[in-house]
This record gives C-alpha cells, sequence and structure tokens, in this order.
C-alpha cells in the first residue's frame, strides 16, 4: 500500500491484516508506547489499539471489561458489531472506513476498536493528555483577576473559553496541520459577529500549510498566516489569558488555538492593541487611565530617551538653560554612542541570562551582575554614571510594555534611532522618528491598518484607546474588525 494513497484503503475485514498494516506503518512491536490489545468475542476476533500515555488507562481497563462481558451476555449468531458498538460506554464513539482515519485517531490519543467481519472501525475518545494545571501566566499577571490561564492541551483550552461564553453561536473549527506531526488547530469566533470574510481567510491560510510539523505551534501558524517577513513588529497578539481572549472574541475577533502551545493567537490587531492590559480593566475607570497613561510614557521612553539623549549630548546648545545639567559630567575614552550600545546589549544579556538561570541561582546572578555593571563598570571608565541612568530607565520603559514582541521591536527601533542621531546629529533623530512612523502607517495585519485608530483617524475608537471608558458606556465593538454586529448592547432608544 502506498502511504500517499492510505486514505483511500478502506479498513479490511480481516483483523490480522489490518494488524499488518500497523505494523508495518506505525511500528507496532517496536514502538514501546504503541499498544494493542487483542480479544476473542463469539468467537471472532477484535483488537483495539492505543497509545499508553495518550490514553486514560482507566478507560481502557473498563471498554475491556464491557467487551469481555459480551460472551457471558449475547448469543453466537448476534451481529457483533453492532454489538459492540452498543457495549462501548462512552460519550464519545464514532465510525472510521479507512486506515489513515484509524492511524491519524490512535496517535491523536484515541482507542479504536477493529471488529474481525466489518470493514468499519470505531473510534473511542479517552484522550488524557499529559500537561499542567491552569495557573496564573507569568507575563500577564494582575492584582485583581483570575488565576487560570491556558495550558498546553487545547481540550482544556476551548473549556476554559467556553466558561466565558456560553454563546450557542461560539464556534471552534478544528483543522489539522503538519504532515507528519498532524497538529489540532481550531478557529474559535462567535458566528453572528465575527467577519466572515476574515474567518475564510484564516481558515483557507490554515488549511493551505504544507509542512511536515509545527513543533514551535502557535509562531509557525503566524508565520505562514500572517507572512510577516523582515519586520519585527508583531502582526498578531497573544495571550495566555482565558478573560483577554474571550473579551477579544466578543469584538468580533477571530482566536486561533494550537495544541500544545498555552499562547492563543488574536487576529487582526492594531499597535494598540499590544499596549493594553488586563490589569486596567480590573481598576477603576478613572485609575485604570492612568495606569494607561503611565504604561504609553513608558513606551515612548523606551523609544526616544537615550536618541534624545545622545542629541542633546552632541548639540548642547539644543538645550534651554534651565537644562544644562543634562549631559555626561565626566569624559571617557570610549565615545558615548558606543557605550550606549555595550550598555543595552548588557541589559539583553541580563535578561537573557535570567531567563536561562535557574531560580535558585537567579539572585545570585542579578547580584553579580549589578555589581560588575553598575559599580566596576563606571570606577574602570568603561561607562559614565548618566548612561546607566538613561539605558536603565529604557530598559524599565521596555519592561512596561505587555507585549514581549512589541517591546523586542522598539528596542530595535531605539537602537537603530541611537545610531542614526549619532551620524547625523538634529537630521538624523527627525528622519528616523519619521521614517519609523512611516513604516508603522504602511503595515497591515490581515489587511488591517496598523496605527489604527489614530491613522485613519477614527474619533471614538481613538478615546477608547486614550481613555479607559467604563463598560455600560462602550456600547459600540471596535470598527476595524468588521463586526456583523455592532452593538455590545441593545441600543438605548
Amino acid at each position: 500500500m502506498s502511504r500517499t494513497n492510505d486514505s483511500k484503503w478502506p479498513i479490511p475485514e480481516s483483523v490480522a491484516e489490518t494488524e499488518n498494516y500497523m505494523k508495518q506503518r506505525v511500528g507496532l512491536g517496536v514502538s514501546f508506547d504503541l499498544g494493542v490489545r487483542k480479544l476473542k468475542i463469539l468467537k471472532k476476533d477484535v483488537h483495539f489499539y492505543f497509545v499508553n500515555g495518550l490514553c486514560d488507562t482507566q478507560f481502557i481497563i473498563e471498554i475491556a471489561e464491557q467487551l469481555i462481558e459480551i460472551n457471558d451476555n449475547e448469543k453466537q449468531s448476534a451481529d457483533l458489531f453492532k454489538v459492540v458498538e452498543n457495549r462501548l460506554v462512552h460519550q464519545s464513539v464514532e465510525q472510521i472506513k479507512t486506515l489513515d482515519e484509524l492511524v491519524d485517531l490512535v496517535l491523536s490519543g484515541l482507542i479504536v476498536v477493529v471488529v474481525e467481519g466489518s470493514n468499519v472501525a470505531l473510534s473511542v475518545d479517552v484522550r488524557g493528555y499529559p500537561g499542567r494545571t491552569p495557573a496564573e501566566p507569568d507575563t500577564e499577571k494582575v492584582i485583581r483577576g483570575s488565576r487560570d490561564g491556558y495550558v498546553e492541551n487545547i481540550i482544556m483550552n476551548t473549556g476554559l473559553t467556553r466558561r466565558r461564553i456560553r454563546d450557542e453561536r461560539l464556534r471552534f473549527e478544528m483543522l489539522k496541520v503538519g504532515e507528519r506531526s498532524k497538529s489540532d488547530v481550531a478557529l474559535c469566533y462567535i458566528e453572528d459577529i465575527a467577519d466572515p470574510d476574515l474567518v475564510n481567510i484564516l481558515r483557507k491560510e490554515i488549511k493551505g500549510i504544507e509542512i511536515d510539523g509545527i513543533p514551535m505551534a502557535d509562531k509557525t501558524i503566524e508565520e505562514f498566516i500572517v507572512k510577516q517577513g523582515w519586520n519585527p513588529f508583531p502582526l498578531v497578539r497573544y495571550t495566555e489569558r482565558a478573560d483577554v481572549a474571550a473579551a477579544h472574541i466578543l469584538e468580533g475577533h477571530v482566536a486561533i488555538f494550537v495544541d500544545t502551545s498555552p499562547s492563543v493567537i488574536i487576529a487582526p490587531t492594531t499597535y494598540f492593541h499590544h499596549v493594553q492590559h488586563a490589569e486596567e480593566f480590573r481598576e477603576a475607570p478613572t485609575s485604570g487611565t492612568f495606569v494607561r497613561w503611565s504604561r504609553f510614557l513608558g513606551i515612548i521612553t523606551s523609544i526616544f530617551l537615550l536618541p534624545l539623549w545622545l542629541l542633546f549630548v552632541l548639540e548642547p546648545s539644543l538645550l534651554p538653560e534651565a537644562l544644562s545639567f543634562i549631559g555626561p559630567n565626566e569624559q571617557t575614552n570610549i565615545p558615548i554612542v558606543l557605550q550606549i550600545i555595550l550598555a543595552d546589549f548588557g541589559l539583553e544579556f541580563l535578561k537573557i541570562a535570567a531567563i536561562h538561570t535557574p531560580t535558585p541561582l537567579s539572585t545570585a546572578m542579578g547580584l553579580i551582575a549589578a555589581v560588575l555593571i553598575g559599580q566596576i563598570a563606571i570606577e574602570v571608565g568603561l561607562f559614565v554614571p548618566e548612561v546607566i541612568l538613561y539605558v536603565a530607565v529604557a530598559g524599565i520603559g521596555t519592561f512596561t510594555t505587555p507585549s514581549y514582541e512589541l517591546s523586542v521591536a522598539n528596542k530595535l527601533a531605539r537602537m537603530v534611532l541611537v545610531i542614526i542621531v549619532s551620524l547625523f546629529h538634529t537630521p538624523g533623530l527627525v528622519i528616523g522618528a519619521t521614517l519609523l512612523f512611516l513604516f508603522l502607517v504602511n503595515t497591515k495585519a490581515l489587511n488591517t491598518p496598523y496605527l489604527w485608530p489614530f491613522l485613519p483617524f477614527e474619533p471614538k475608537g481613538f478615546l477608547q484607546i486614550f481613555v479607559r471608558r467604563a463598560v455600560p458606556g462602550s456600547i459600540l465593538r471596535p470598527s476595524i474588525v468588521h463586526p456583523r454586529n455592532r452593538y455590545r448592547q441593545p441600543p438605548k432608544d
């Protein structure tokens, strides 16, 4: 049998042929985790196949007990296939007719029961994937709010979402991606809200993915969908919080769940979607607006503080008399721009080291880094104190950015601006900032303007971004997702 034609081959009536196929194609008898249980029921062979580690063992035992009891309660002349189908005490039992389906389901964690004399098999969904319990995501913590987050199990993730949206129009379309991995990918949307064109585009893009596997899960899916290229700015939003995903789905966005990943892709998104955080919506509108403005200030600082300070260092005449103290008060043999770049890379080294350092050693690593970079580097003349100060402030601004992907993109933009300012001074800052702005204006994520609602300007949408409005006052859904139903709440007469 050719593998390319497996999907056309029906399940043979002889269980021996099916077993031989499983040995040749799937590695039955070679792979220790691939199992088969052979039973003799009403003088006929009944085999069921499973993968240890992906199935709930208790269900396997119960199914075996139910099938064995058939010998004591049924006549020899009974239709064995129908008897077996009726005895499978499980809520999810389906018939399958091809060998390709049989293999896919077994490797996905289901049990497949094959009955001698029948060219139809039965699949039983007893998946029990290994994984952790829902916990608060480390990158999206809140002071007030739920502590359950998505995990690596797509079934659990869809359950967390349905718990928040109990709407009969909520849809989870299951797709398969990867010739070898056959990973589960689910499109999630509300049927009477989401733009059908957007859903069709995402469905078509996902179905069109041709690759052997997606071990990097959601990131691989993203690269196929948005075709980002070398653009460092994120074109989709990731979240591990079920409440954040549910809020976007209710707005008309489409969420993409990928099995083995705790992150959910939200599309389409703009630049301003990446600067919002759940904490703002857990505070009073005034407090939430203050937190949002503080975050905006931190993001602006992370991009423009270092280039602007470098410009004042290179051209002190631009500073007013009251701010003449700004600038290095000490001289070193290393150019200021090189100090900035080295210190910026030093912060990046610290971040990478913190990720790779085991938790018990992270405190010691932080102390060593603080002493080496913060004190000794200044004393030996490698850095002037002002460079450490402003690089640290810019670094803190980077950490205030809710989206990790956006914070990295902003850091790259900052480094480019620093280099341009060091070469061209004032014209460099003006031209560099203008080019960055034009680049963002021309960027589109799934045909969505990246700087909406600033450009194209929409007053109501811009007000929603600028001020955290109370929920009762947020009547309309964002127009950028083209929702079929614009109203979150029934319009008042």
